[in-house]
């Protein structure tokens, strides 16, 4: 398994680690720490020195609830990040649901497209068509501001794989092939405790629909719920929700912990790997 980009096809015969660099003041978990385009690019080199597989670029907060923010702003945060990014010899995504943002970090060398709105909205499609970029169409419903308020589902792991499907295929359908097509099934996006939960449980029937599944439990609220931890202490949580998600078929982890993740998966990897002997 593979997962085509533009300047790269990333191997998935093991699991990969994608690094979050949010260039924003206000995300929910790092908001203002590298919202300076110096810091950010330091923790870009910070984050491939630990070991990530792939970075991942935010310049506007999706936490629930979070404000909106014009497409000219969310470009200006984080386009000398991403021209730093890309010499760093790995993959580079960009994490926008805007097809102004798409447009302006492809012209820029972006090798990902890693949208939320899962390129819903209109001219999404088309800005990523024919560019060669991969694509992480992520399941969501409403927006930032409104989420919660559609978290109801009979069965959440049937719903959210069924929108995951319409998804690719009305990307296949613009231009984009199959093997640059990645799914996240967006925990914590429009979802409960509950929810999240139950769609871990059910994961693995999303990994055998035919794309590579990236997910992102690291420092999700859900854990908190569950260990009443805060949520800078929420690191061993974020470990067993990231293996437990690679355990169900996920090959990309996006994760703000990095070096501990790598450790993790490697051990992980290297465990699933070893030969079973025979019992004489």
């Amino acid at each position: 398994m593979h997962w085509q980009t533009r300047r790269f096809r990333i191997d998935l015969t093991r699991p990969r680690v994608m690094g979050i660099v949010n260039v924003t003041p206000d995300s929910f978990s790092d908001g203002g720490r590298h919202d300076d385009s110096r810091a950010a690019i330091a923790h870009c080199e910070r984050l491939v020195a630990e070991g990530a597989d792939i970075l991942d670029l935010g310049g506007e907060s999706t936490r629930p609830g979070a404000p909106r923010v014009d497409a000219d702003s969310e470009w200006a945060r984080i386009a000398p990040v991403l021209a730093a990014a890309v010499t760093l010899g790995v993959p580079v995504s960009v994490d926008t649901y805007k097809p102004e943002v798409m447009r302006r970090a492809l012209d820029a060398s972006a090798d990902i497209v890693n949208d939320v709105q899962a390129l819903q909205l209109p001219g999404a499609l088309a800005a990523v068509a024919g560019s060669g970029a991969g694509v992480c169409l992520m399941h969501m419903r409403g927006e930032p501001a409104s989420m919660m308020e559609l978290a109801v589902y009979g069965d959440v792991v049937a719903e959210v794989g069924a929108f995951l499907v319409q998804r690719a295929r009305a990307a296949q359908e613009a231009g984009i092939p199959a093997d640059a097509i990645a799914l996240d099934p967006g925990y914590g996006f429009a979802k409960s405790a509950e929810h999240n939960l139950s769609l871990l449980a059910g994961q693995q029937r999303l990994a055998e629909l035919g794309y590579p599944l990236l997910v992102g439990w690291s420092r999700k609220r859900t854990l908190g719920d569950i260990t009443g931890r805060p949520v800078d202490q929420r690191l061993p949580a974020s470990l067993a929700a990231a293996l437990r998600a690679v355990a169900a078929g996920a090959r990309v982890v996006r994760v703000h912990d990095v070096a501990a993740t790598v450790d993790a998966v490697k051990v992980w990897a290297a465990v699933d790997a070893a030969k079973i002997p025979d019992i004489a």
